[in-house]
């Protein structure tokens, strides 16, 4: 039997407070913003099969098979969690890293006072408030 082994050993996943695997900073901090749909579909199922430090190795071709996509989709999410920061992959083995925080120039301003409802809106829409 093939013995997991953390591929960085220093960023083993934890429960958050909120008791989720799925860690909200992964939106709070806006990680999930730069993300494909097919990136993030393959980041809750590698959060949702990894084990309790975010190990797993799926072949590519249960991947393809489970989520419905082809290989080079595939290769593309796999490509954008790790350049995100957000997953290592050493073949066959998937890490669901740690979130880290993001660095101080990419932070969001937080809003201080009330947001009209309109606002919020056009931002979502990719406009600007």
């Amino acid at each position: 039997m093939y013995q997991k082994h953390p591929i960085l050993p220093q960023r083993l996943r934890k429960v958050p407070r909120q008791f989720s695997w799925v860690d909200h900073r992964l939106v709070r901090d806006s990680h999930i913003d730069d993300l494909s749909h097919a990136a993030a579909t393959l980041y809750l199922f590698l959060v949702t099969v990894g084990d309790h430090k975010g190990l797993s190795y799926y072949s590519d071709a249960m991947v393809i098979q489970r989520l419905g996509m082809d290989e080079g989709t595939l290769q593309q999410a796999r490509i954008n969690l790790i350049q995100a920061d957000l997953i290592a992959w050493k073949k066959p083995l998937y890490q669901v890293l740690s979130i880290q925080a993001p660095p101080v120039s990419q932070a969001r301003s937080v809003q201080t006072g009330p947001v009209h409802f309109s606002d919020i809106l056009k931002k979502l829409a990719g406009g600007m408030p």
